[in-house]
C-alpha cells in the first residue's frame, strides 16, 4: 500500500481496502511532561507500534490521537489534560464511526501508563452496546506478555527515541538539553523522590493511577531522561529502541492476534447471541 495511514489515503483507496479487509490499528496518545523528550514522545511510540503492526497484518493506522487523560502531571505547564469520561466519550465516537465505516476489527494501543482507565471501560461499553469485540492492547503490559528478557525501565527511553525514527521525525528529539524543574538525568533522583510521595504507599492497593488521585511535585519527577549528546548518539538510542519495537511486535504473533480477535466476533454473534441475546445489555 501506499502508506498504512487512514488520513492520508484517498477515499477511493479506504474503499478498495475495506473490500478486502476490515481491520484498523488506533494508537490512543497524550501530550505531557517528559523530560528531555518531546511532549508527545509516547504518543509517538503508540503511532509506531501501531504501524509496524500494520505492516505485519495488512491494517491500517487512524492516528493524530494525542490529548487524553495524562494522570499526575499536569504540574508540567505543557500537559494537556484530558478528563478519562470526555476521552471515553470521545473514542466510542470514533470507535462507532469506524464500525459503520466497515472496520469490524479495531484494536486500541496505548504506550502511556494510566491509558487503560480510559481506553479500556470504553472498550466494555462499546462491545454491550453494539455487540462488536474491539481489542485494547496496553503495549507497556504486551511487553509482558511477549515474554522476552528486555528490561522495560532500561529500555523504554530508547524506544521513545525508536518511535521517532519509525516515524521519520527524529530530528523532532533535542540534543543536550540542560538539566532544569522539568528534566533530571539522575534516575536514583527521580526514583528517591517518587517514592517519598504519600501518594506512594497508596498506588499498589490498584493498577498504575487508579488507586488515587495525585500529581508529582516538580515535572521531573514523572521521569528521567537520557542525555543526548550528539546526533550521532541519538541514532544509536534510536537504533537501539526500533530493534526492541521490531522484537516486540515479532514475539506478539500479530497475524495470529487479530485472527483471534476475528473468532471472538464469530464467537459472539454464533454462540453467545444466539443463546443470551434476550437478556444481554442493548
Amino acid at each position: 500500500m501506499r502508506t498504512r495511514f487512514l488520513s492520508k489515503l484517498t477515499n477511493a483507496e479506504v474503499e478498495s481496502y475495506l473490500e478486502q479487509n476490515d481491520l484498523i490499528f488506533i494508537p490512543v496518545g497524550v501530550t505531557e511532561t517528559h523530560g528531555a523528550l518531546p511532549l508527545d514522545c509516547e504518543t509517538v511510540l503508540a503511532e509506531a507500534f501501531a504501524l509496524k503492526i500494520a505492516e505485519k497484518t495488512n491494517g491500517l493506522v487512524l492516528h493524530n490521537l494525542p490529548y487524553f487523560f495524562a494522570g499526575a502531571t499536569p504540574i508540567g505547564r505543557g500537559t494537556v489534560q484530558m478528563s478519562i469520561k470526555d476521552g471515553m466519550a470521545y473514542l466510542d465516537r470514533l470507535a462507532q464511526s469506524l464500525l459503520n465505516q466497515g472496520f469490524r476489527r479495531q484494536v486500541y494501543i496505548t504506550s502511556h501508563g494510566p491509558a487503560y482507565l480510559t481506553v479500556s471501560p470504553m472498550i466494555r461499553d462499546f462491545f454491550d452496546r453494539t455487540k462488536a469485540p474491539i481489542l485494547y492492547m496496553d503495549m507497556v503490559k504486551s511487553i509482558e506478555a511477549a515474554n522476552l528478557s528486555y528490561d522495560l525501565l532500561e529500555e523504554f527511553n530508547n524506544m521513545l527515541v525508536g518511535g521517532y525514527a519509525i516515524l521519520d521525525r527524529l530530528e523532532d528529539v533535542p540534543l543536550q538539553m540542560e538539566e532544569n524543574n522539568s528534566v533530571s538525568y539522575d534516575i536514583e533522583k527521580v526514583m528517591k523522590k517518587n517514592q517519598e510521595h504519600p501518594a506512594t504507599p497508596l498506588g499498589k492497593f490498584a493498577f498504575q493511577s487508579g488507586a488515587v488521585g495525585y500529581y508529582f511535585d516538580e515535572a521531573l519527577d514523572h521521569t528521567y531522561s537520557p542525555l543526548i549528546k550528539s546526533e550521532e548518539h541519538r541514532v544509536q538510542l534510536a537504533e537501539a529502541g526500533v530493534k526492541v519495537i521490531n522484537d516486540i511486535v515479532d514475539a506478539l504473533n500479530m497475524p495470529d492476534v487479530v485472527q483471534s480477535l476475528q473468532k471472538v466476533d464469530q464467537y459472539t454473534q454464533k454462540v453467545s447471541l444466539p443463546q443470551y441475546g434476550e437478556w444481554l445489555p442493548k
